[in-house]
């Protein structure tokens, strides 16, 4: 992966950010942990709305808001509130905004209008102040004010009938296959960090947070960079859940590579091999002394890829040796061969085949990109004989944006959605049903990725979750590590549907992609024992982890599977 994120078989394409200018006096703030209700007849009144400054100067100022919806579905909204220190809205995109005087109103426009339970919408404008530019603080939605949680009410009745006959998926427990290690995604490698909000809302399991359980790390050639991590992983390790650490460096300094450089791959010198553990070595100690545990330490992202980056050059032999001869160095975690491009087997089979130097790693990782095409998206056996969990530790693809429009921002872009569905998603579905134990994106935080990065090109906004990155926490949020994927059939009526199972914390979970422009109603799961309880959530094109009903009868559950969508099912048993 680039320094700008560029991968080896993906070339960028900017955008220009449209932005639609409101005539004079039209726009809004944004604001706080709010509560909001719904129209008349929901059975529920609750929302967050949650603004930020993205920029201010004298006299202006630019914020972005994002509403969620915590009660029963919207179809139009309306937000109000009103200025105490006289600024002024000049500018607004995604929303259409009036002002009289200090009271602001803000509703909906075309493509944002629906908000299902748990979904959310944004929006963005500049504005004028003077003196002072105080948050609002009255917030109210469609109404009613907002009041910072839900209004006490009963659940709808289930839309589902009772499930009762033939099932159409039917989980074997019995059968088993890899224990999960989790979901993931990398902190910025070349500057950057991510903020304490920004690490809670990927690795968090509360609302609108995204349950991501491996955060991967550059490790810095020099050790003068290392601190830069360390609070966002400390804050990922505190605030998360069993969440794990991948090291990964790109380079060894300069000067122990045969071109003396830190880009343009070069190989390691031989003679610096032992100094080169003791590099990874340290780092890892760092890190503790810092109270961050690195579970995982790569011995080198992408050796088969040589880019005016930093880069450095292995072969399978070399890795090999260097496990071989100075694994053992690196302690208190363990290592990983070796994160090639393509999950090339020539780089991983001579340390699997090699006793001495397969005992001192616990990892097999490995890159998406070329991967499917290369026919390696599949069980890596070699691997599977000698327990060694396989890592997919790195894929970016945003060519949704090739047009040149921005799309990003728009929640319910098609381009955006059928790219996340189709592309990204099926390939976790294909890397778990490969036996794989992990799969970890590039970036969390970018215009493309898991939560915004507020570039004004591309619409999104700093810290907000994306499309992306709700439909990833269908399997990071449910799947947790430690989870054992299990066995399943499918009848002739789900054979549209491409599911696993997961079995472990006294669940089952089952993930289903549902690619097709066809629902699945009434659709009946059944379980290998009576289930307490059961969960579903949806993500598809306008709906964001949504809560849908379901019918239980003993072990049997019935849902209602959306027409191009991603669903988690969760039994408690």
């Amino acid at each position: 992966m680039s320094a700008s994120g560029t991968s080896p078989s993906i070339a960028r394409r900017r955008r220009v950010t449209s932005t639609a200018l409101v005539s004079a006096g039209t726009v809004l703030l944004a604001s706080v942990a709010v509560a909001g209700a719904l129209p008349a007849g929901a059975a529920a009144a609750g929302c967050a709305v949650d603004h930020t400054v993205s920029s201010q100067w004298p006299g202006g100022f630019g914020a972005n808001v994002i509403i969620t919806n915590l009660g029963d579905p919207l179809t139009s909204w309306t937000l109000t509130w009103t200025y105490s220190a006289g600024q002024t809205v000049t500018q607004a995109w995604n929303t259409a905004l009036t002002q009289s005087g200090p009271a602001v109103t803000a509703k909906n426009v075309s493509h944002n209008g629906a908000i299902p339970t748990n979904g959310t919408t944004s929006f963005g404008f500049n504005g004028s102040w003077a003196g002072s530019n105080p948050a609002p603080t009255n917030f109210a939605l469609n109404g009613v004010a907002c009041t910072g949680g839900t209004a006490p009410t009963t659940p709808p009745p289930s839309t589902t009938p009772p499930p009762s006959g033939p099932a159409d998926i039917t989980v074997d427990s019995a059968t088993r296959y890899q224990t999960i290690d989790g979901f993931g995604a990398a902190t910025p490698i070349w500057g950057g960090t991510w903020s304490a909000a920004e690490t809670q809302t990927l690795v968090g399991m509360g609302a609108n947070q995204l349950g991501l359980s491996i955060v991967r790390t550059g490790i810095s050639p020099v050790s003068g960079e290392w601190p830069t991590q360390v609070n966002a992983l400390k804050t990922a390790k505190s605030y998360g859940s069993g969440v794990k650490i991948l090291g990964s460096p790109w380079t060894a300094p300069a000067a122990w590579k045969t071109n003396n450089s830190r880009t343009n791959g070069g190989k390691l010198k031989t003679d610096y091999y032992d100094d080169y553990a003791n590099h990874l070595n340290s780092y890892v100690q760092y890190m503790r002394s810092q109270g961050v545990t690195v579970d995982v330490t790569s011995v080198q992202n992408e050796p088969d890829w040589h880019p005016n980056y930093d880069s450095m050059d292995w072969s399978g032999s070399e890795l090999r040796n260097f496990v071989r001869d100075q694994g053992t160095k690196v302690q208190n975690t363990k290592l990983m061969v070796a994160e090639a491009v393509n999950l090339n087997y020539n780089y991983t089979d001579p340390t699997l085949n090699d006793t001495s130097a397969r005992n001192n790693i616990g990892y097999i990782g490995g890159h998406l990109y070329g991967t499917e095409e290369s026919g390696r998206l599949k069980p890596y056996s070699l691997a599977d004989q000698h327990n060694k969990p396989v890592w997919m530790t790195e894929w970016n693809l945003h060519e949704a944006d090739g047009s040149g429009s921005n799309i990003w921002g728009n929640p319910s872009n098609q381009a955006v959605w059928n790219e996340t569905l189709d592309d990204i998603m099926r390939t976790v579905h294909r890397s778990m049903e490969s036996n794989w134990s992990a799969y970890i994106w590039w970036y969390g935080k970018r215009y493309y990725s898991f939560i915004g990065d507020g570039e004004a090109a591309y619409g999104t906004t700093a810290g907000a979750p994306l499309k992306r990155g709700y439909a990833f926490s269908q399997y990071a949020k449910y799947v947790r590590p430690g989870y054992q994927r299990v066995a399943l059939t499918k009848s002739s009526n789900a054979s549209p549907l491409e599911v696993t199972a997961y079995q472990g914390g006294g669940k089952i979970t089952l993930v289903i992609l549902n690619r097709s422009a066809s629902a699945i109603d009434n659709a009946v799961i059944q379980a290998p024992q009576n289930v307490t309880r059961a969960e579903h959530y949806l993500t598809s094109q306008n709906a964001n982890a949504a809560s849908q009903p379901t019918s239980v009868n003993g072990g049997q559950v019935s849902v209602n599977i959306g027409a191009r969508s991603i669903s988690t099912v969760v039994f408690t048993l």
